[in-house]
């Protein structure tokens, strides 16, 4: 009884993936396995199949909310007898480190580009608003690096603002992986999108509202759909790990990483290191401040330990 009053009460409508598969109907695969290779992070196993089931689906649900966006856009303009710019469509991508955010942003914008429409999609991580390292360190925030007061949020929300306003063009800070750091004086350039996808670890968290109702801007205001990845944590520490192992022998043997320190350590060494990174940083990040603002999302994709997406989680409207 309880079970079914919990099933009733939720927000959300739940599929298996053969359900959410379905849902795909007539659209079309406009990406090659080629292509597909290309877009998944190292450590991800996306494949041609993947695509098929999980993302045509969503591909052809966002066209209807964006066509929906659009369509309210134009009868307020029409209520307003106003000439606003076009409004771009934005979606917010969140959830844990490892968990296969870049993957899922970088297929949502390949497919969605190719929309018979041909829309101009945009993609911005948030990672370019973190604070450069010099400001983290005299902060004492090194260890808190992905955690919400390690991010410019005042930047990334005045970026979004211009993005939604129509402004031409926007400017986004560019971040490093390989140094580790921010970039200084390089932008990356958003000229009014159709839609924009904006993809980071905290983009759903709204925080502690102020009791005497002033007007406090969060990120996911500015979103008009997002998707929240989800996963067990010990899948989470697994890919994170194995996705150490294979930076230690990649990209930790360029001298110019910030990890390259990294790179000598034998499997066991670098395995303990990466799960003493795992457990004192990201897991403590996930449970305080990426988990909670799992129930805010519009789509939940719940992934198991072989990379694929077993369950989505829709949100009644």
């Amino acid at each position: 009884m309880e079970q079914r009053t919990e099933e009733t009460l939720s927000p959300f409508r739940v599929f298996s993936r053969a359900e959410w598969a379905a849902l795909r109907k007539d659209t079309p695969m406009t990406l090659t396995a080629e292509e597909i290779t290309r877009l998944r992070s190292m450590h991800d196993r996306l494949d041609i199949k993947e695509v098929e089931d999980i993302y045509l689906a969503l591909s052809r649900l966002l066209s209807m909310y964006v066509a929906a966006a659009q369509r309210l856009f134009r009868a307020q303009q029409a209520f307003l007898a106003t000439e606003d710019t076009k409004m771009p469509f934005i979606i917010g991508v969140a959830g844990s480190v490892a968990v296969g955010k870049s993957t899922t942003a970088r297929v949502l914008q390949a497919l969605l580009a190719r929309w018979p429409n041909v829309p101009k999609v945009d993609l911005v991580t948030t990672d370019g608003f973190l604070y450069p390292n010099a400001i983290l360190e005299r902060e004492g925030l090194m260890e808190k690096k992905g955690f919400p007061e390690s991010y410019d949020l005042p930047a990334l929300l005045r970026f979004l603002s211009e993005v939604k306003g129509g402004k031409r063009p926007a400017r986004a800070p560019i971040y490093s992986h390989l140094i580790y750091d921010v970039l200084p004086n390089q932008w990356v350039e958003v000229d009014r999108p159709d839609i924009l996808i904006v993809e980071g670890l905290n983009v759903l968290q709204t925080g502690r509202l102020p009791k005497d109702g002033k007007e406090i801007p969060f990120v996911s205001d500015f979103f008009d759909f997002s998707v929240y990845l989800d996963a067990s944590d010990d899948v989470l520490m697994e890919w994170y790990v194995d996705r150490f192992l294979t930076l230690r022998s990649t990209a930790f043997r360029d001298p110019k990483s910030y990890f390259h320190r990294y790179s000598n350590l034998s499997d066991e060494e670098a395995r303990e290191t990466a799960t003493g990174i795992w457990n004192r940083i990201n897991l403590v990040n996930l449970h305080e401040n990426i988990l909670p603002t799992r129930q805010r999302a519009d789509l939940i994709l719940k992934k198991v330990a072989s990379h694929q997406i077993e369950e989505v989680a829709l949100r009644r409207l």
